[in-house]
Parts: structure tokens; C-alpha cells; sequence
């Protein structure tokens, strides 16, 4: 593992543990070199993911834009880091599980819909809004009437 602040090739692990779910390993690593310390989180991929996007673009899935994106949604709610960090983990499950290796953007999004509505019904009208691209007030009304 290259080491993040002198580029040392050379890290040793010096303490590993699984993480709270279970679904990853968490270790704990430093350099020889510059005596840095840092972790480093190992997780199981099934398979390679490609994201067709709306465009017909293919792009390898990417978890961090996943997580940066549910975060966005629930910035200055009550949700934990714990919930989104189980939603990606539930999401990047099931499109592994599904057996395909290339899934659609649209497919994506709709996983992070259900995952956000059951966590936090205004983290889910925001991610709507982009996800839906409303353009008006009326947009958001007619959402959100859908929901009552």
C-alpha cells in the first residue's frame, strides 16, 4: 500500500480488525519511511461494476461519488454516518448480487430514492430534486403529493 504523504511504496500493517458490519477489514498502517500513520479499509468486490450512463457513457462505478452524493442529500439532517455507510453498502450489494456487470445510472438512483425515503423523508425530496431535475416549485408540489 502506497503511503499517502511520501509516496513510500513500503507500509506495514500493524493492526487489522473487522469493521463494525462485519463487511470490511480496518487497518491500521505506517510508514518506514516518514513514520506516518494512517487505515486503510479493505472490502469483498464480487465484480466489476460499469454505470451506463443516461448518454449511453460507461464509466466504472465509483462507491466514494455514491457516498459523496447520499451525503449531500443529508447534509444538516439527522442521519448518521452509520445509515449512509449501510445504505452504499446495501446498494453496492445489490447491484453486485444482481449478476450483470454493467447496471444503468437510473437503476442506481432509484436504489439511493428507497434507501433515503426510508431514512429521512427530506434527504429523499433533495437527492428527487437533482436526481428528477425539477425546474420549478410546482415540481416539488406535485412530488411531494405524491408522497402523502
Amino acid at each position: 500500500m502506497k503511503c499517502p504523504f511520501c509516496s513510500n511504496m513500503d507500509t506495514q500493517v500493524k493492526d487489522s480488525r473487522p469493521s463494525e458490519d462485519g463487511l470490511t477489514i480496518r487497518r491500521r498502517r505506517s510508514c518506514p519511511s516518514c513514520n506516518s500513520r494512517f487505515t486503510t479499509f479493505e472490502r469483498v468486490q464480487l465484480r466489476e461494476l460499469t454505470v451506463i450512463k443516461k448518454d449511453g457513457e460507461k464509466r466504472v462505478f465509483d462507491r466514494d461519488k455514491l457516498t459523496r452524493a447520499i451525503n449531500v442529500a443529508v447534509r444538516k439532517r439527522p442521519v448518521n454516518a452509520d445509515q449512509v455507510e449501510n445504505l452504499v453498502n446495501s446498494i453496492v450489494h445489490r447491484l453486485e448480487s444482481m449478476g450483470e456487470s454493467e447496471v444503468p445510472s437510473s437503476l442506481i438512483g432509484e436504489m439511493v430514492m428507497e434507501g433515503l425515503k426510508i431514512i429521512d423523508d427530506v434527504a429523499y425530496i433533495r437527492f428527487a430534486s437533482v436526481y428528477r431535475n425539477f425546474r420549478e416549485a410546482k415540481d416539488f408540489e406535485k412530488f411531494v403529493g405524491n408522497l402523502e
